[in-house]
């Protein structure tokens, strides 16, 4: 990806050096996570899938917030973390300056969207943090992986996230990686959009696996949302390079629910999907892409 091409966004928060978060992570294993709110999108799952979704991007974060208050304190000046070498720190704030390139290439694409439907974008904000944070919707660790807040219209990432991508995910590749921001900004979209308030009025009339149904949906359509960006990264700015829309079909694949739950338990249970088969999160990544048109992300009237 030519991420330098694109225009780098200010709307980044950096509190990677808050005290007392640095190291809580543990073992990050990924996920990244649904739209967030006083009602989960993830609730009921039992324990097992919870881990599950804990180890790879398709955790709904709600499962592991604690539901406290407020914001939290932060500083931007020192990005050190204790024992982190110089050339670490060069890697990481890479992973920084790539981050701000997507996100402000996100912008672009959604804010002339956005005007084409008659409406007003407004830019969500990414926070990078270390370990743990402090978010308008509760507290939450670095082990859940990304995940966006409705609460405050923010994206919030622990940049370690991306080395176990590719480690342990094997889904290598800075548009994988982009397909990781861009999916959050999906759920920012669905936000402005009223979907998310919908949805959650919705859920407490469902049962647990209608609720779980109702919550594929809303991943499906932020991974179509995902491709719709990829569509005009490419046409209108040139930034994809070959192998680019692999990347991110291969990050897709790797997350869907069956894979995961096979993975871990050695069995597929498709009522406790939250966030989509393999199959299914390709295949709307790829109707964005393909298309470019949002209006072609609803996912209401079908999964397959």
């Amino acid at each position: 990806m030519l991420w330098r091409r694109g225009r780098r966004s200010d709307n980044v928060e950096d509190r990677r050096g808050a005290g007392g978060f640095g190291g809580l992570g543990g073992g990050l294993g990924g996920g990244f996570g649904s739209s967030r709110r006083g009602v989960g999108l993830g609730g009921g799952l039992g324990l097992v899938v919870i881990v599950v979704l804990a180890l790879l991007f398709g955790v709904d974060p709600t499962t592991l917030l604690q539901g406290l208050d407020g914001t939290g304190g932060y500083q931007t000046e020192d990005n050190r973390q204790p024992g982190q070498d110089s050339g670490n720190m060069a890697a990481t704030d890479e992973k920084k300056e790539f981050v701000s390139h997507v996100l402000g290439d996100t912008e672009d694409t959604w804010n002339t969207l956005f005007q084409q439907l008659g409406r007003t974008y407004q830019d969500p904000r990414l926070v990078l943090f270390s370990g743990a944070i402090q978010s308008a919707c509760g507290f939450a660790q670095a082990a859940m992986g990304p995940f966006y807040c409705p609460a405050d219209s923010k994206v919030y990432i622990d940049l370690s996230f991306y080395d176990e991508l590719q480690r342990r995910f094997q889904a290598p590749g800075d548009f994988a990686q982009a397909y990781v921001i861009a999916h959050e900004v999906g759920h920012h979209v669905q936000h402005l959009l009223g979907i998310t308030d919908q949805v959650d009025r919705q859920r407490s009339r469902l049962s647990k696996a209608d609720a779980n149904a109702l919550s594929v949906r809303i991943e499906l359509q932020a991974d179509c949302f995902a491709g719709i960006w990829a569509h005009h990264a490419d046409s209108e700015r040139n930034l994809l390079e070959e192998g680019d829309v692999e990347e991110a079909l291969n990050a897709a694949a790797a997350i869907g629910d069956d894979r995961l739950q096979e993975q871990s338990q050695g069995y597929v249970v498709p009522d406790s999907f939250t966030h989509g088969s393999s199959e299914q999160r390709v295949k709307w990544f790829k109707t964005g892409w393909k298309s470019g048109d949002p209006t072609v992300c609803d996912t209401s009237g079908g999964l397959e």
